[in-house]
Order: structure tokens, then C-alpha cells, then sequence
């Protein structure tokens, strides 16, 4: 594991490297608007997909690693998503673009422009919780690559039923909220979830060799 800060028009951002020996892709993935690279679920892919030949890359956003609680606008987002590419692309591999939440909508919105090969969108934010009149299905669905959405059955953000039809791959964890915690009561606990989503990724991923 290695890390670098890389220098955009939104600030200084942070990338930490899990490398694979004989890497065929690179997935490049960041976090959402209330949390980091820790959340379970990129810190679980970090660690699995490096053993099946992808290289990852967890993007810190520059708003994270200025010490801010809150992220910025969409916009600025982007910007800073768009610096870290020549980074993640430096190798000349095919990319995944990847995110959770508010990071999978900056990786739909610019994945044709940066030339991704597929994204990688974990607990899209769908609409607003309580608000599914506000959809934000046009930036999914306008992703233009082969895309893997990974979704929890309660998500308040969006669950599965509601996600609109498209060419894009769906998986549910099943009972799983917006961050893939589960109630103590559910049939499943917190080594199925993560099993769940790693394995998802890394079937998508090997699908697209």
C-alpha cells in the first residue's frame, strides 16, 4: 500500500494505492459525502480485488483531505475527480471508475468524458431520503459504460425496486442501509454483506476482460 497526493483545480487530493502483481485493470473509487476511503466496503475491495488482477485505487477528494466535514457542490467534486484521472490512467490500463454515493454520481457523470471503461456505483443515491419525486436516475442511466450498481434492500436513498430499468447490472444486499449495515435481527451479519459485495465486484470485474 502506497500513498500519493495529487495536485487538482479543487485542491490537493490523496491517492492510496492496493496494487496487484499482474494488474489487467485499475478500479479507482471514491467515498461519499459523509465519509472517507474507511467506509467497510471500499476498505473490503481494496483488500480482495488485488488478488484477481485489479489494481485499486481509493480516491480521497480534496475536500477530505483539506479536514472539511462538508463536501462541495457536484461541480467542484467533479473537478477534483477529473484531476486525480491522468494519475489512475498513468499505468495505460483500462480504468473503472468508481464511487460510493455522492462518489458514484461524480463517477456516472464523468465517465464518458474521462474515457472509463465501466463504473462502479456502490449505494447510488438514487433521490434524497423521503424524496424520490428528486431523482437522480439521468446520471446513472447516462453513465454510457458497462456499470455495476451494489445497493442495500433498505437503502433510504433509493432501493432496488425503484432504481428504473436500464442496461446497468443491479446487486441487493439484502436488508443492508445506505452504508450496508444490517439490523441484529437480519438472516445475514456484517462477513455476508462484505462477502455479497466483494464477491459482485469481483465477477463484474472479471466480466469485462
Amino acid at each position: 500500500m502506497t500513498t500519493e497526493i495529487i495536485s487538482t483545480g479543487a485542491g490537493d487530493a490523496r491517492i492510496t494505492w492496493h496494487r496487484a502483481e499482474k494488474a489487467r485493470l485499475v478500479l479507482a473509487v471514491s467515498h461519499g459525502a459523509g465519509g472517507g476511503i474507511e467506509a467497510r466496503d471500499l476498505r473490503a475491495i481494496a483488500a480482495e480485488l488485488p488478488g484477481h488482477g485489479v489494481t485499486v485505487a481509493l480516491v480521497e477528494q480534496p475536500w477530505r483531505v483539506a479536514g472539511k466535514k462538508l463536501a462541495p457542490a457536484p461541480k467542484t467534486l467533479d473537478v477534483g475527480w477529473r484531476g486525480i484521472w491522468p494519475a489512475v490512467a498513468g499505468a495505460g490500463l483500462p480504468v473503472i471508475a468508481g464511487g460510493r454515493s455522492a462518489g458514484a454520481r461524480v463517477a456516472c457523470r464523468t465517465a464518458v468524458e474521462l474515457g472509463a471503461a465501466a463504473v462502479l456505483a456502490l449505494s447510488f443515491p438514487l433521490h434524497p431520503p423521503g424524496k424520490p419525486e428528486k431523482s437522480r436516475a439521468g446520471e446513472l442511466l447516462g453513465a454510457g459504460v458497462p456499470t455495476l450498481v451494489v445497493q442495500g434492500g433498505n437503502d433510504p436513498f433509493g432501493k432496488p425496486r425503484e432504481f428504473p430499468k436500464g442496461t446497468y447490472e443491479l446487486v441487493e444486499v439484502p436488508y443492508g442501509d445506505h452504508g450496508f449495515a444490517v439490523p441484529k435481527g437480519a438472516e445475514i451479519g456484517p462477513e455476508e454483506v462484505v462477502a455479497i459485495i466483494t464477491g459482485a465486484v469481483v465477477k463484474w470485474t472479471g466480466s469485462l476482460e
